[in-house]
Order: C-alpha cells, then sequence, then structure tokens
C-alpha cells in the first residue's frame, strides 16, 4: 500500500452540546445518541499524536466548545504541541474574560458565526435569541487582539443580505469573511428545501461577493463558498478523502470529514482504541476512497479526477445510493437530473425543523 499523504489540518468536535439550534447544523442529526465525550487526557494525548503526524492547523469545533470545562487546559496544550489553533464558535457564552484567558493560554484564532444581518431573520435560523450578544462578542474578540473570521451560511432566509453583511464584516474589523453557501448534509439536508435559494438569489449574491472580493483585498479578505447544487462543480471535497483533512468527533471516532458517518458500511476507528497514526494510516474506512482505484467511470478515465477527486463521497451516497459513484452534482454522472430537479424543488415559507427536534417548531 502506498504511504498515505500527510495529515494538515485536524477538526476536533469537542462536544456535540450547544445553546444554538442551527437548522443548518453539520452536526450529526442523531447526535443525542453519542457516547461519552473524549476525556482530557484522551484530547491531551490527540493533539501531541497529531503534532507527530504533522498536523499543523487546530480547529475546536462542536457544537459548541467553549461548553468544555477543561478548554483553557486543552488551548495550552495544543500550542505547546506548536499546533496553530483556532476556535470555532456560536459565540453567545463568551465574555471578555473567558476571552483574556483563551489568550493567556496562546488560542490564535477566533472564527464566530453569525447567522444573518437581520436580527430577526438571524434568530429565526439559530433558533434563539443571540444576535445581539454575537456582535457583541466579535466587538470584544477585536478588542482583546484576536484575528477574526465572521463566518455566516447563506441561504434562501439570508442570501438577499450579503451586502449588508459584508458592511457588518468591515464594522466589526474582520480580517476575514465566509460566505458559505449551505452544504446540505445533517440538519441542512433535513431543511433543503426551506434553505434552497433560487438561481437567481445565488448568481447575485454570487456576483456582489466577486465585486466585493476585488474591492476589498487587502482591507478584509472574503471567502465566497460555492452551493454544490446551483455551480454545476463538483468540489474537491476536504481535499480528497483522507488527503490532508481529518475530523474527530466527540467520542473519539476519526473521519475524512464531519459528515462521512452518513455512509453505511464503513466503521470509524476511535482514538480509545488505537494511535491516531494508526488509524490515518491504516484504518479501512479512512482508506476506502483514497487515491482512484475506487473510482468508477466516468470518473475513472477523467481529466479532472487529480483535481476534484470524484467530488464528494457523501454527496454520491446521499444523492446516488452509492458512496463509489460520481458525484451527482457533476453534470457528467449518470445521476445529474436528480440534483436538476432539486434545484428547483425549494419553497418560501417551508416549516423548518431545528437542531433539537425532528418536529417543526416556530421560534419561542
Amino acid at each position: 500500500m502506498t504511504a498515505p499523504p500527510r495529515p494538515y489540518t485536524l477538526v476536533a468536535e469537542l462536544t456535540y452540546r450547544c445553546p444554538l439550534r442551527c437548522v443548518y447544523c453539520s452536526n450529526p442529526v442523531d447526535f443525542h445518541r453519542s457516547r461519552t465525550e473524549l476525556s482530557t487526557a484522551e484530547w491531551r494525548r490527540v493533539f501531541a499524536e497529531a503534532a507527530q503526524l504533522g498536523v499543523v492547523q487546530l480547529h475546536l469545533s462542536g457544537g459548541e466548545p467553549v461548553l468544555r470545562d477543561d478548554l483553557i487546559e486543552l488551548i495550552r496544550h495544543a500550542r505547546g504541541c506548536d499546533l496553530y489553533t483556532n476556535l470555532i464558535t456560536g459565540g453567545t457564552l463568551l465574555d471578555e474574560n473567558k476571552l483574556r484567558l483563551f489568550r493567556a493560554a496562546g488560542l490564535d484564532h477566533i472564527q464566530l458565526s453569525i447567522q444573518g444581518a437581520a436580527r430577526e431573520s438571524a434568530e429565526t435560523i439559530a433558533g434563539v435569541r443571540s444576535h445581539r450578544k454575537k456582535l457583541e462578542v466579535a466587538r470584544l474578540i477585536g478588542k482583546v487582539g484576536f484575528p477574526l473570521t465572521l463566518n455566516v451560511v447563506i441561504h434562501r432566509l439570508n442570501i438577499a443580505e450579503v451586502p449588508e453583511l459584508i458592511a457588518i464584516a468591515l464594522e466589526l474589523g474582520a480580517n476575514r469573511l465566509e460566505l458559505a453557501n449551505t452544504q446540505f448534509y445533517a440538519w441542512a439536508s433535513e431543511n433543503r428545501r426551506a434553505l434552497m435559494p433560487t438561481r437567481e438569489q445565488y448568481d447575485r449574491a454570487e456576483e456582489i461577493a466577486r465585486e466585493a472580493i476585488a474591492k476589498y483585498r487587502g482591507t478584509l479578505e472574503i471567502a465566497f463558498v460555492q452551493n454544490d447544487y446551483l455551480s454545476g462543480e463538483p468540489k474537491p471535497c476536504m481535499g480528497g478523502w483522507g488527503r490532508s483533512y481529518m475530523c474527530i468527533n466527540p467520542t473519539g471516532e476519526v473521519m475524512p470529514c464531519h459528515a462521512a458517518s452518513v455512509i453505511p458500511g464503513l466503521r470509524f476507528d476511535s482514538v480509545r482504541d488505537a494511535a491516531l497514526g494508526e488509524i490515518w494510516r491504516d484504518s479501512p474506512a479512512m482508506n476506502a476512497f483514497r487515491g482512484d482505484d475506487w473510482m468508477m467511470e466516468p470518473c475513472r478515465s477523467c481529466a479532472r479526477k487529480e483535481i476534484d477527486f470524484g467530488g464528494c463521497r457523501c454527496q454520491a451516497f446521499m444523492l446516488a445510493g452509492n458512496a463509489a459513484e460520481a458525484d451527482p452534482i457533476c453534470r457528467l454522472s449518470p445521476h445529474h437530473a436528480i440534483v436538476e430537479s432539486m434545484r428547483n424543488d425549494s419553497g418560501a415559507g417551508e416549516p423548518l425543523i431545528y437542531r433539537d427536534t425532528k418536529s417543526s417548531r416556530a421560534l419561542s
């Protein structure tokens, strides 16, 4: 077997607990069935083993990682392992004192999510009253001296707010703004009809973003993450399966991306049972779609297979029923008609299914 590539990025999902109820959440729909979270000692060992493997970027994610009582200790240990450490947070549990403690522990960067420019739409998506607190925390992040990335998941309910979102990022002094069109996995898949924008909405938002990218270059970095269904181009998902990126969920399972558990027949090994390097190198699940031996046509003979790596394996399973198929997003996929139909299968006013329930309910 060819030696696996070096991993570059580790996303550590410290917990699935979260005070928000976002309707696009990437946590599994059955997250409440998860077993006991990894302990402080287990995460410390994982970070050390990750650094030995060559990982340089660590993203502390969730759920809401601030709910971990040991977060300061984990940040301090990660920096001691020479990992560039980024906190991905909803911000609602932060205050100036916590931010200063994180700074002293060695945290490098904070990525803060906001759900929209207007309070009403933002809180409809988050499912809780949170918008003003998030903006307050964004200002505190700058005051304490952290680099700040604002992340906004874009969809039908806020896509018209792209100009205002850019203005908010500028006003807050953010270093980076991610306008990340919804990826339809997990809870977003449950809400696809409500969240899918129209072609006209999407094209206008992309045009505005492209103009702003050029206008604010050197002042604000803006990333516009395309909507798979509307772009027509399969993405090189996570840079290719098991090539440079790994995600470890709260119970210790090592995956090539946060959504991979949707694929049946793959058993993801846990750091509770084996060393991280052994899992990265030898795990059948991590090797399932490495390279191109697994590819079917049209991927196998496609000139782009070293660019997009066949697209997303989770999407292939969800839409075509087989994770080895070409990503149906691709125009060459025999299943592309599924995507064509879903582009138009959307609707304003569809009831939203919130993260903590399978029944629709209004914001309370």
